[in-house]
């Protein structure tokens, strides 16, 4: 087992890359109460189109991850939910575009819960019934999403901004999509993604690392798995522009929903290239976005904003945006007033003032949010999957400079790159 300590943050972190290939990472944090563990695989809802392990190419059904993920908690014997619930822990689960992953939290009986979670995630259980029932109960939930005001700006953005990349297409599919979907397509995907070479298992919180450690290699021990089969993951080679300038849709709402995307026109960055661009676009989003700027300020007292109003930086390997908006009165006004601005801003340049105190501000917000067993559990996974390591996000954030912020706002904040989304009521119609 392997140590790593981070001085500056006082954290340490156990790490074991098991026979089987399952990578195990271990953050313990004395005197927490709750323990968090997370049993992560790289697949998600842009994974459809990959070759098998005898090198077929397979393109299966859009939202076939999340459904997997719907059916992993139903097993012949045991209802998941009500035996995690026994031990007094709580449990759930979530696909993204591009990982599944599945959790629980507890405050004691850590050995049944950690054994509870490896054991059902690693025996699925798929029939031909449940699976056509599953389709209903998802099918609703899609309809769900539909009508939802929120979901549906920002999935158009999404839409508005990729021709081709798979990450424009909802994470639960289409009832049309879900309608294909069958009990072998499930155990194909499962028997390619879920191996535990794909995987990683992190547990952050109150406990021994050497005790956890050799609880999970008992556990593994106790199973045979295939040998690793060599993921290729296929996706369409995606144009740097954006695929429409804009896109609108009526739903039942008061005020407007307006977003705006940047999308990143470079992408196929790794590891600490990838984390720095990350960390410096969203310094830069706060420098100009954020609560406590010129322009938010100056937005909200005319106003052309609410208190949702917000921004981020999401980053991956083959793909990249930002996004920034909310609800708003006159969604042309405000996209017309960003746009101004942030010319005006590429010409001005970044108050070097503005820059300190967005920089300390991320910094504390790092360092206060490593206090979350939630927190680290949900961020760690990402970071690893893209080669990187949470705890190093501050030094790293220490080392950017406000020229390479300056150089961020005129690469990132590109016309061309721009798309917008809008959802109004039909009466709101122009």
């Amino acid at each position: 087992m392997q140590t790593t300590t981070f001085e500056q943050l006082q954290e340490t972190v156990y790490h074991d890359k098991l026979d089987n290939g399952l990578q195990v990472y271990l953050v313990p944090k004395q005197g927490f109460s709750k323990t968090y563990a997370v049993f992560t695989t790289r697949y998600g809802s842009i994974d459809s189109h990959f070759k098998t392990r005898a090198g077929e190419e397979i393109h299966v059904p859009d939202g076939i991850a999340h459904f997997l993920e719907h059916k992993m908690f139903e097993k012949k014997d045991m209802d998941v939910m009500h035996a995690f619930s026994k031990n007094g822990a709580s449990c759930n689960a979530f696909t993204s575009f591009n990982r599944t992953a599945y959790l629980f939290s507890c405050t004691d009986n850590l050995e049944q819960n950690l054994n509870l979670l490896l054991d059902y995630v690693q025996e699925p259980y798929f029939t031909e019934q449940s699976v056509e029932k599953e389709k209903g109960i998802i099918g609703q939930e899609i309809t769900m999403y539909d009508d939802n005001p929120d979901w549906k700006v920002y999935m158009n953005l999404l839409k508005a901004m990729y021709q081709k990349h798979p990450i424009k297409i909802e994470i639960a599919g289409t009832i049309e999509s879900i309608s294909k979907i069958t009990k072998d397509m499930l155990y194909q995907c499962y028997e390619t993604f879920y191996h535990p070479a794909n995987m990683l298992l992190l547990v952050v919180g109150s406990f021994e690392p050497e005790a956890v450690m050799l609880l999970i290699r008992d556990n593994q021990a106790k199973k045979e798995f295939p040998p690793a089969p060599q993921i290729e993951r296929i996706y369409p080679e995606e144009p740097a522009p954006v695929a429409k300038e804009r896109v609108e849709h009526h739903l039942a709402v008061g005020l407007p929903k307006c977003l705006i995307g940047f999308k990143e026109a470079d992408t196929g960055l790794t590891g600490e290239a990838l984390l720095k661009r990350e960390l410096a676009t969203k310094l830069l989003l706060d420098i100009v976005f954020g609560s406590s700027s010129a322009l938010y300020q100056k937005l909200y007292d005319s106003g052309m904003i609410t208190e949702n109003f917000d921004c981020d930086y999401s980053s991956e390997r083959d793909y990249a945006y930002s996004i920034l908006g909310g609800d708003t009165p006159d969604p042309e006004k405000l996209v017309e007033t960003i746009k101004q601005e942030l010319l005006t801003l590429q010409q001005t340049g970044i108050e070097a003032d503005d820059f300190e105190r967005s920089k300390r501000k991320k910094i504390g917000h790092y360092l206060r949010s490593l206090n979350s067993v939630e927190f680290i559990a949900n961020q760690f996974t990402s970071y690893k999957f893209n080669g990187n390591e949470l705890f190093s996000v501050v030094p790293l954030l220490e080392s950017i400079t406000r020229e390479e912020v300056e150089e961020r706002l005129k690469q990132h904040f590109q016309p061309q790159q721009m798309s917008v989304s809008i959802v109004r009521s039909a009466a709101q119609q122009e």
